[in-house]
């Protein structure tokens, strides 16, 4: 395993991070409550709070995992830390510990130790990220786009907001994808150029065109959305059951909620459980998310409410049209001629599992099944 200086500086510009976005959920609850959407303000303090107790069960689980072998400290501490909602913090505080030692602290005496322990806590963060940007950033942002849609013109800037907000819920999803195969030794990970790139263009495009799918269909009819998203969260959900999973062997109240959870984003974008050849359930996903985009353009102009009736909303559905075909236009790409088992000879050709498969000499050693 390799960390790097860039890695370490990335690490701490991840904490930086974490408090800005805690700072800006703050930021807009206050201002929808000044504007008197005290709904949607609740609904902001609603995503936040939900997705910060999920990320901070799991993180404590972890701990308690890794403590087993390997212990960091007192699990005492580490319970405060978590009831406070502060097991983030103490997640980038060991990540930017071993870090350090791993890149510039060069005394130590067991270096690849010390880089193991650092690329585990950097992929133990990204895949938290990955989780806290499904079940509360992406909420947030259909929130924003519907409310803006409906109650106010949409300006240069919030254009611009909105594109650095689908951007960085696709990068968490490929970060995401990086640090994991990077933590699996003997594991090719993504190749920075093209093949980077046309994951990358494949999450943004698919994650776009869905999400101002999922706004155009709140517009025409709230309780259809609701359906909708039921309807696909208990599908996931169902999906993910069937896979059998057991991220959380040792405790089975968990292994419930990563089944939710992993439910609630396949949602937004498909999310492998198993490693093995999802060219079958992948295709279906995404058949399925044709089918639901035209369908909802069709309502859309078929119930044609206020806003459907705008030169924008006209602009925004070619824009859906579009981006679905170039976001799977570039999965076909990155499948075909970029994903990293196609040049390793005699390797387990399944993709790259999103959880943990069964337990072993380390959690991160089972996320590729053998």
């Amino acid at each position: 395993m390799s960390f790097t200086k860039w890695n370490f500086i990335m690490t701490v510009f991840g904490i930086f991070s974490f408090l800005f976005d805690i700072g800006v959920d703050l930021w807009i609850s206050v201002k929808y409550f000044q504007q008197g959407l005290y709904l949607f303000g609740l609904l902001t303090l609603f995503f936040v709070l939900l997705s910060t107790l999920i990320v901070q069960a799991f993180s404590y689980s972890w701990f308690e995992d890794d403590c087993a072998e390997d212990s960091h400290g007192s699990m005492k501490l580490v319970l405060i830390m978590h009831l406070f909602l502060a097991g983030t913090l103490l997640r980038y505080w060991y990540a930017v510990k071993y870090g350090y030692q791993a890149t510039y602290d060069h005394r130590k005496q067991k270096l690849e130790d010390t880089k193991k322990k650092a690329v585990c806590a950097m992929t133990d963060l990204s895949m938290l990220r990955c989780f806290k940007t499904y079940l509360e950033s992406t909420p947030q942002l259909i929130l924003q786009l519907y409310i803006l849609m409906e109650h106010g013109e949409i300006t240069i800037i919030q254009y611009i907001s909105i594109m650095v907000s689908l951007l960085s819920i696709s990068w968490s999803t490929v970060d995401y994808q990086m640090s994991l195969r990077k933590s699996l030794p003997g594991k090719k990970g993504i190749s920075v150029g093209f093949p980077l790139l046309s994951y990358t263009f494949y999450k943004f495009f698919t994650l776009t065109s869905w999400i101002v799918s999922i706004v155009f269909l709140i517009t025409c009819n709230i309780y259809m959305f609701a359906g909708l998203v039921t309807v696909l969260g208990f599908a996931g959900f169902f999906w993910v059951w069937k896979q059998k999973t057991d991220f959380c062997r040792t405790k089975k109240g968990m292994e419930v909620l990563y089944r939710v959870v992993i439910g609630t984003i396949l949602i937004f974008t498909f999310f492998n459980v198993k490693a093995s050849n999802t060219r079958v359930s992948i295709s279906v996903y995404y058949f399925v998310r044709v089918l639901s985009t035209i369908g909802i353009l069709s309502l859309c102009f078929y119930l044609r409410p206020s806003f459907a009736r705008t030169f924008i909303f006209a602009l925004l559905s070619i824009a859906t049209v579009v981006t679905l075909g170039l976001g799977i236009l570039s999965l076909i790409l990155y499948y075909a001629c970029f994903h990293p088992t196609l040049h390793c000879i005699g390797q387990f050709k399944g993709d790259t599992v999103d959880g943990i498969t069964s337990r072993g000499q380390s959690r991160f050693e089972k996320f590729i099944m053998p």
